[in-house]
């Protein structure tokens, strides 16, 4: 009887983090697509990493980021098959070290948004300049720097500016949504 209890509380454990992924999923590409001027490109703000705060906040957010990441990518103006590979494994290792500054203390939830701004700057920096070298369009360094700035300024503005009141808004009702 109590192996029949434990297993159900695992499979509802398991059903609830792929829910909650799922949701996070969805919604990052629902955002990023709804907003695609502004999501690609080289002066791009994508207002969907500011859910990149929410790992610090829920683990199953990882993989919620990592597949709407996937599925927003497919959508690129790039050389797609390097945003959808490159670009989502930023995403993936940019959760998984926000999620890591939960160890960090109180000071943690103002790192936290760094992973995503670093990650994302020298990864899409690179995806971008590797695109426009392709068809010629001038020095690899050059445009590889200007696009690492320039998205690295954007995800600032959409991982502290947007990201870090989500994240004072998700202490204040995660009694309710079942946030550790």
């Amino acid at each position: 009887m109590i192996d029949k209890i434990e297993k159900g509380k695992r499979i509802r454990g398991v059903t609830h983090y792929l829910t909650r992924a799922a949701i996070i999923a969805a919604l990052y590409a629902a955002v990023t697509l709804v907003i695609y001027p502004f999501s690609f490109g080289y002066l791009q703000i994508r207002i969907s990493e500011a859910l990149t705060i929410l790992p610090f906040f829920m683990p199953e957010a990882i993989l919620g980021l990592f597949i709407g990441c996937i599925i927003s990518n497919f959508f690129s103006p790039n050389i797609v098959i390097l945003d959808v590979i490159f670009g989502s494994l930023a995403t993936l290792l940019a959760a998984l070290l926000t999620n890591q500054c939960k160890k960090l203390g109180k000071f943690g939830r103002w790192l936290a948004p760094l992973p995503p701004v670093l990650t994302n700057a020298v990864v899409i920096g690179l995806v971008i300049a590797l695109s426009m070298t392709q068809s010629g369009e001038g020095s690899f360094y050059t445009i590889f720097l200007f696009n690492a700035l320039t998205v690295g300024a954007g995800q600032l503005v959409a991982c502290y500016g947007l990201g870090i009141p989500l994240s004072f808004i998700l202490d204040k009702i995660k009694d309710k949504i079942k946030v550790k």
